[in-house]
């Protein structure tokens, strides 16, 4: 009875043991290459992915917060070169006031070379419409930076974290065969180490995927109205009054 006894308490000893190999600080002490290359490559992926949600988290934030406000002082302007001269005012990282000074100085230059080749090959419509249409383009392509980043890394994290997790359970097959015995010392270590690598790349995947799609979506609300800011800037510089406010003066 005493021998059982001491048997059981030494075995639960021994699995006490095996079972402290599964933590995290054991699995950074026992890494090897492949290990250390697949958990460096999932902290720099979470690195970039979190820089790249603060950056556009904040970057929509302060877009959200000006928008309105710019594009309506632009139109309640009575004055053109006032509302121009407003437009110039704004911060460098503001996209609609960069699309509004596109269309004027579109409509200028077409202006002071009246008589011209480029007012036979392209009429003022036709001129401002580029370079409404390129100013929109550059805008919304600045919204996407970084997405790529988070695209890339929602996608590939959870096989690098794989390839963590085969590389653990191959080690513990190699110590099983090793010992000739499948007991949890031999393979509570390398099996940790699968765990643990799994749970990385979810946790590094997980966050990107959802900032992707969170700001997918806000990038697709701002570009609606870069359209509508954008058609109504064509209307303005190419007739001189925006659809529908001239009937609204009568």
């Amino acid at each position: 009875m005493l021998q059982e006894t001491t048997t059981a308490a030494t075995a639960g000893g021994s699995n006490a043991q095996a079972l402290q190999q599964m933590s995290f600080a054991h699995l950074l002490q026992n890494f090897d290459f492949v290990g250390w290359v697949v958990f460096i490559t999932l902290a720099i992926m979470s690195v970039l992915s979190i820089y790249w949600i603060v950056v556009n988290f904040v970057k929509n934030l302060r877009l959200r917060a000006s928008s309105d406000r710019v594009v309506s002082t632009f139109w309640e302007t009575p004055n053109a070169q006032d509302a121009i001269r407003f437009m110039e005012e704004q911060g460098r990282f503001e996209p609609f006031s960069k699309i509004a000074l596109d269309a004027a100085q579109a409509a200028a230059h077409h202006q002071r070379h009246e008589g011209s080749r480029l007012v036979e090959s392209l009429n003022r419509s036709e001129f401002v419409d580029r370079a409404l249409r390129q100013g929109v383009t550059r805008e919304s392509s600045k919204l996407e930076a970084g997405l790529t980043v988070l695209a890339t890394v929602g996608s590939t994290a959870p096989f690098v974290g794989l390839l963590g997790t085969v590389w653990g359970i191959y080690h513990a097959l190699i110590r099983i065969g090793a010992t000739g015995q499948a007991s949890i010392d031999a393979v509570a270590g390398p099996v940790g180490e699968a765990l643990i690598m799994t749970a990385i790349g979810l946790f590094v995947a997980i966050p990107a995927v959802l900032a992707y799609n969170f700001f997918t979506r806000l990038n697709r609300v701002t570009n609606n109205k870069f359209d509508t800011f954008a058609h109504d800037l064509h209307d303005f510089f190419a007739t001189g009054s925006r659809v529908g406010e001239v009937a609204a003066k009568r």
